[in-house]
């Protein structure tokens, strides 16, 4: 069951990562016309930079449940067939672990518990905890970072999805899958 839902969120992913490197070579193209006609748009280098954020997440999240995310296996590679299990089996322990506390630490980023508290007022949240998350806007976009920072949140919980379905992966599957 978790491992259908890991596989339909990493397609979800890997599509919203497509369209946005779609939408970046878009706005790189647009940044070199306007540039060369001398009108530049400095909005386009920003929202390209923001949307090659939000693909690169995306993306490194979807490599956890493929199995693709960048490995050096020199060790793994030696080791007999049950070494390499349990050390698969201890990386995606590892991965997971790293998983839940980039959620523990967006969510004390976020403070949504402490916002809800101040009213969502933003300026009561930011006397009360001296946490500006939500006020500081986009250099010229002009709106709130927070928005653009969601893509943490986006990360944390598909990397929590996709190790928790290796984690729960039958042990010959991922042997099958390391080879």
């Amino acid at each position: 069951m978790i491992s259908r839902i890991s596989a339909r969120w990493a397609n979800i992913e890997l599509t919203i990562a497509g369209f946005l490197a779609a939408t970046i070579t878009g706005l790189i193209l647009l940044n070199v016309v306007t540039r060369s006609l001398g009108t530049a748009l400095f909005w386009v280098d920003e929202l390209a930079i923001y949307a090659m954020a939000w693909m690169t997440f995306l993306g490194a999240s979807a490599a956890l449940h493929y199995g693709q995310a960048v490995a050096v296996t020199i060790f793994t590679d030696v080791l007999k067939d049950r070494l390499r299990l349990i050390t698969i089996k201890l990386v995606d322990l590892i991965i997971f672990i790293f998983a839940l506390l980039m959620l523990w630490f967006c969510w004390i980023w976020y403070s949504p518990v402490e916002l809800a508290q101040a009213g969502f007022d933003t300026t009561v949240f930011q006397e009360f905890t001296f946490n500006f998350i939500y006020a500081e806007p986009t250099t010229t976009l002009g709106i709130k970072k927070f928005w653009i920072w969601l893509a943490m949140w986006v990360f944390a919980l598909g990397a929590t999805l996709h190790s928790t379905a290796n984690l729960l992966k039958p042990a010959k599957t991922s042997l099958e899958a390391a080879l």
